[in-house]
């Protein structure tokens, strides 16, 4: 490795220009895979990214009588946590608490369904970009 040298008198040092929107897009192709998965399991997907006031519910499928709100994850390699675990319990107290109220304003009175329930799915990919999915249902 090169050494580094001090830039020349007068001048700024400039660090590698860093895209604050990355997360923003690995969030969003990951969310975009787990539609494909749940649409390739037979899922019907509602919505994406629903708003419910000030919370956001990543995934909205329909699988039979059942309205599942699903939480995607993507963790890197240098993840302190993986995806699975990296919903913690104030997490999930957020997205149950927008799937609760999506119920009672949407989908209370749709006699065509049962109940709701809440998945968990990590979506991590290779080095060619093919995703692989982790798909926990009732994860709480």
């Amino acid at each position: 490795m090169p050494a580094r040298s001090s830039p020349p008198r007068g001048t700024k040092a400039t660090e590698p220009a860093i895209d604050p929107r990355a997360p923003l897009r690995a969030g969003l192709e990951a969310e975009e895979a787990a539609a494909s998965f749940f649409e390739a399991s037979g899922f019907v997907v509602l919505a994406r990214n629903v708003r419910v006031g000030n919370l956001e519910i990543d995934l909205l499928v329909r699988d039979g009588p059942v309205i599942v709100v699903v939480e995607v994850r993507r963790r890197g390699a240098g993840a302190w946590v993986k995806a699975l675990t990296s919903v913690d319990p104030e997490k999930r107290k957020r997205v149950r608490r927008a799937g609760e109220r999506l119920w009672q304003r949407v989908y209370k009175k749709d006699a065509s369904l049962e109940r709701m329930r809440f998945d968990i799915v990590a979506v991590s990919f290779d080095e060619e970009g093919h995703p692989t999915f982790e798909h926990v249902k009732a994860a709480f």
